[in-house]
């Protein structure tokens, strides 16, 4: 995995990203307390609106940095996106009232929300071997996955020192450091599609409608990246009860104090990490179907036994070994996603196809945010517990139906529209309405639909 590092650019970005998270990680914590500090008991439904107004700026964002990316320069758009999170991030300890909070909140990741799709779009660029890809894929999924237990480690030492609105500092100095990394990079431009205005000449409609459109388009128009969708909900339904709630079981629930928090929070960063750890090898073996689904299903089942069959004499235990489960569970569902996306993308739609991925993913998270909060709040965490539980079972099984069990990449098709002498067209053979052929098959310009019935071999 880590021989991906050997890549002088990837490596400063990933120190990037591994330094920005790290801040991030110290604001979930300390965000966390100020809720409390603010609302006390109802600090779930503070937080849940918080994390909901977040989820807006992450669904809105993407799909219009993804239509104007392409003509700002990638380091610049990265580097200004990290200077806007520092500054926020400075401001956020002298909050005093609860909408001050979602107001800077709403700033902080309207930045980050231009921030990650961007990044995303880089790395494929870096790395066009599929095997490097995926270890990098990994290799990023591991930083999410230190930051969470890293960054809850850091902040309980910390606050055993000083305030929680200190942890802020750390934020916005991750994010300068981030902007520092980046700003030494030599970046790869976008790339330019074929021909003129595109390989069908001038009158070019589907690229004109590229970005904030076609990204979403090509994932309501690709089985597999519909099947995601629901895969998302289904992760975005566990991964609410534990950012949201964990506090209030710790602190009510438990009666424990706020280094438990940090510790809670470190559990499924355990979890999740150990999963990143082993699923470079499993995947090599396993296909991206079997694994995702299986992580998706464990999910349901894993809050619905910690909300029933907590023992009482073993609670805290208990939720350890539940949020370290939910953990390892989420991190089989995502880190293939970057896979998945790159599949079925044309490599000139991979920054409109990554912008779509990142906003419709949190609209699920803008769904689950609040519900985890509110219903905490209003009847208590067993009820959350059941709630999302069902929540995630509806998206692990509507991946199920909407994903084909036979997947394949390569598929047999036919066109109605294409001219004869089409450079398209070179090694099809004509049918009596049009031409037939096959090949690794994405929704772009040429291919605005999904075959029915497509034939083929290979497999996602």
């Amino acid at each position: 995995m880590l021989s991906v590092l050997r890549h002088r650019t990837y490596r400063r970005l990933f120190a990037a990203q591994a330094v920005a998270l790290l801040g991030t990680g110290l604001a979930t914590v300390a965000l966390s307390l100020l809720a409390y500090d603010l609302a006390g008991p109802d600090a779930s439904a503070v937080l849940g609106t918080a994390l909901a107004v977040k989820m807006l700026a992450y669904v809105a964002v993407p799909p219009v940095v993804g239509a104007v990316a392409a003509r700002v320069p990638r380091r610049s758009l990265l580097v200004a996106m990290d200077a806007v999170r520092a500054a926020v991030a400075l401001v956020l300890p002298f909050v005093t009232q609860v909408w001050q909070v979602y107001v800077l909140i709403l700033l902080l990741q309207a930045a980050s929300a231009a921030f990650t799709p961007a990044f995303q779009a880089v790395i494929p660029a870096l790395l066009p071997e599929e095997r490097d890809y995926t270890r990098a894929l990994s290799l990023s999924r591991l930083a999410y996955d230190l930051e969470a237990v890293l960054s809850p480690a850091l902040a309980a030492v910390l606050l055993s020192f000083v305030s929680y609105t200190w942890l802020f500092a750390g934020t916005t100095a991750g994010f300068l450091a981030s902007a520092a990394l980046v700003a030494t990079c030599v970046l790869p431009g976008h790339p330019a599609p074929d021909g003129p205005d595109g390989p069908d000449g001038p009158d070019d409609s589907y690229g004109r409608r590229r970005g904030a459109v076609s990204g979403v388009r090509l994932f309501l128009a690709t089985p597999r990246l519909r099947a995601l969708l629901a895969l998302d909900l289904a992760v975005a339904a566990a991964g609410a009860m534990v950012v949201v709630n964990t506090v209030v079981l710790v602190r009510d629930d438990l009666e424990r104090g706020a280094g438990d928090v940090s510790l809670a929070l470190g559990a499924y960063g355990v979890g999740s990490m150990v999963s990143a750890l082993l699923l470079p090898g499993l995947l090599e073996r396993a296909r991206d179907r079997s694994v995702m689904l299986a992580g998706a299903f464990a999910l349901p089942a894993v809050l619905a036994a910690h909300g029933l069959a907590a023992p009482a004499g073993a609670a805290w235990p208990a939720l350890l070994a539940a949020w370290a489960a939910l953990g390892a569970a989420c991190s089989a569902v995502l880190t293939p996603v970057g896979r998945l996306v790159r599949r079925s993308t044309a490599s000139e739609d991979l920054p409109a196809a990554f912008a779509a991925q990142f906003s419709l993913s949190h609209g699920c998270w803008l769904l689950t945010y609040p519900a985890a909060g509110w219903l905490a709040a209003s009847a208590g965490t067993d009820v959350a517990h059941g709630a999302l539980a069902a929540l995630a079972l509806v998206g692990a099984g509507g991946a199920a139906l909407i994903w084909p069990a036979r997947d394949p990449v390569r598929l047999d098709h036919h066109h109605d529209t294409l001219p004869p002498g089409h450079p398209h067209l070179a090694a099809a053979r004509a049918t009596a309405s049009g031409f037939r052929h096959s090949h690794d098959f994405v929704i772009d310009r040429l291919h605005p639909r999904w075959p029915a019935g497509g034939r083929g071999a290979g497999g996602a």
